[in-house]
């Protein structure tokens, strides 16, 4: 519809398979380094496992093509099926005669053995793939692992290369298929594309479909919200940006923008998901969190009579704290202006809370509730980061306030400062992006419901915070429990309940330019009451600055990365400081 418009001479993003379009990242040419690798080892496994969408068909259409010439391939892309029936069609692709009629495991793994010695005797190399492995069960890939045990004197006579989702190498690791799982001589698992090469990938499409190199229909700001919202998938990419040239088209215009990216991420991906989705829906969000919240405040409140509540500050708290009373804070963490409509969106230093925690008797110290089962106990033993939800909310709360936690556990509408945004995810780098310390929802292998707060991620590993230090916590434990729930405390401007864009007049509107006036060191704002252009401008920058939608409306996100900068919010490694400084306060 769109391609004379564009001058191109077919659709650039297509979700069929088509080598021509074939873009190969790094992590695509190392893939297929390990296939190709392995295929010339000889007889094993070869594994390669990624998130659906990654490009692992186009990867195999890739391997086939630079294959020997003196390799005879069977492929399986259906595997949904019992162990006769897989071989019954791995003797069809390789052509090997068998009794259709009455035929049995035996027979047709006698029939593959002399094809596979008459190959082998050729000079001849069999493979087979499989493909989408993770619909295979134990006694068909039990059925796998003994057909290499065809073998000659010197070298296996089958090699078989297996390939699926992520969960196809958690599978194998379990222990009654560690004999298959010692067998696989090159294993890869294809991630994403990141940021520079969805860019690079968006492009080359493009231009293999007819565009000029110098043509630009996807500024970089929408490259990065095509980023954040499919994170770095290729099969979402086309899909997305097959959307957002429509839109451009049906536009008559010659660039696309924030407004049609969202508007085609709505219509694609639905609920978008991820940060990107908070501004849009943050007038909803109360609505939904209201009602969500209220099983969860009955038993945050059940549990803080039996726990108790945090209480006053002590003399230590006062220490860490000059808000609360105490001694002067060093310089350096002291907001640097406290004057004005941004007095009330700055925080309360946090950690006193927590430093009174660490002052309780142990019994009251512990994360799970006086009262826990035996098997609550054990499981808290195992996991040293495990904390009951009212715990880990009073962990959380005291990380951003002296004052004590609401009975709403998670209150969007901010209370004496403090307001909460909560959400699902689905990977580590959804939440990567926030930098604060985050509460997730988890439910442990005896089926337990329980807390963690975590405080950074690095690698695979990351903190959590127990109340009294940070400990480290493996994602990957953590990930098998972790069922997708997020949510974090921040401080919105006063009176910030929908989005702020140019036109918009209020209070709120001057704590927003006093804020970015305060980042650039400026002794007055560019805007008073109403939010004019030269407030829109800068926020763009902002945006642009830290990959945010460069729209110039200023939501939630846009809020967040402000405090960030301002050190109005907490971040994961603050937290983590905040923490341990508290504990030291106490020892002192």
């Amino acid at each position: 519809m769109y391609n004379h418009y564009f001058g191109l001479s077919e659709a650039p993003f297509s979700i069929a398979v088509n080598p021509r379009y074939l873009f190969m990242s790094a992590r695509h040419r190392d893939a297929l380094a390990h296939l190709l690798y392995g295929v010339g080892a000889g007889g094993g496994f070869i594994l390669l496992t990624g998130e659906v969408g990654t490009g692992k068909t186009t990867l195999n259409r890739c391997l086939l093509q630079q294959l020997p010439d003196n390799t005879d391939i069977a492929i399986v892309l259906n595997p949904a099926m019992h162990a006769m029936e897989l071989l019954a069609a791995v003797c069809d692709e390789l052509g090997i005669d068998y009794d259709v009629e009455n035929h049995t495991l035996k027979t047709l793994t006698d029939s593959l053995h002399r094809y596979l010695l008459d190959n082998h005797a050729r000079g001849r190399r069999t493979v087979l793939l499989i493909d989408e492995a993770q619909h295979l069960d134990f006694e068909v890939l039990e059925q796998i692992r003994l057909l290499t045990n065809l073998e000659t004197h010197s070298e296996k006579l089958l090699q078989i290369i297996l390939i699926g989702q992520p969960e196809l190498a958690h599978m194998l690791a379990q222990p009654q298929l560690r004999q298959l799982n010692q067998r696989i001589t090159a294993r890869y698992n294809l991630e994403p594309l990141n940021l520079a090469e969805t860019g690079a990938y968006i492009r080359h499409r493009l231009q293999v479909a007819g565009m000029a190199a110098d043509r630009e229909v996807f500024p970089a700001g929408v490259i990065r919200g095509i980023y954040r919202r499919t994170r770095g998938i290729p099969r979402l990419i086309n899909v997305l940006c097959d959307r957002i040239l429509l839109g451009v088209y049906g536009r008559n215009r010659t660039r696309a923008d924030g407004a049609m990216l969202r508007l085609a991420a709505r219509e694609v991906l639905g609920a978008t998901g991820g940060r990107g989705a908070l501004r849009r829906y943050w007038p909803a969000l109360p609505v939904l969190l209201g009602v969500l919240a209220v099983p969860g405040v009955a038993w945050w409140l059940l549990a803080r009579d039996t726990a108790g509540s945090l209480g006053a500050p002590t003399p230590a708290a006062l220490a860490l704290n000059p808000a609360a009373g105490g001694p002067s804070a060093p310089a350096s963490s002291r907001p640097t202006d406290s004057s004005g409509p941004v007095a009330a969106a700055s925080p309360e230093s946090p950690g006193a809370a927590l430093s009174q925690a660490a002052q309780r008797p142990e019994a009251a110290q512990r994360p799970w509730a006086t009262g826990a089962t035996p098997g609550e106990v054990a499981a808290r033993r195992a996991a040293p980061w495990l904390l009951s939800a009212p715990r880990a909310q009073a962990v959380l709360w005291a990380l951003a306030s002296v004052q004590p936690p609401p009975g709403d556990t998670c209150p969007q509408e901010a209370y004496r400062g403090v307001a909460c945004i909560a959400g699902q995810a689905q990977t580590w780098d959804d939440l990567a992006g926030f930098d604060r310390p985050l509460l997730l929802q988890v439910i442990t292998p005896e089926r337990f419901a329980g807390s963690v707060v975590l405080a950074g991620i690095a690698g695979r590993s990351g903190w959590a915070l127990t109340g009294s230090s940070a400990v480290p916590v493996d994602l990957a434990e953590l990930g098998a429990q972790w069922t997708g729930r997020y949510q974090f405390l921040w401080h919105p401007p006063v009176g910030f309940k929908r989005p702020l864009a140019r036109g918009d007049e209020g209070a709120v509107v001057a704590q927003v330019a006093a804020l970015f006036a305060r980042l650039d060191g400026q002794p007055s704002a560019l805007a008073g009451r109403r939010f004019n252009t030269a407030l829109q401008q800068r926020v763009r920058l902002f945006q642009r600055r830290h990959g945010l939608d460069d729209d110039g409306v200023v939501g939630a996100q846009t809020l967040l990365k402000l405090n960030e900068q301002l050190g109005i919010d907490l971040t994961a490694a603050a937290a983590r400081q905040q923490v341990s400084g508290a504990v030291q306060a106490v020892l002192q």
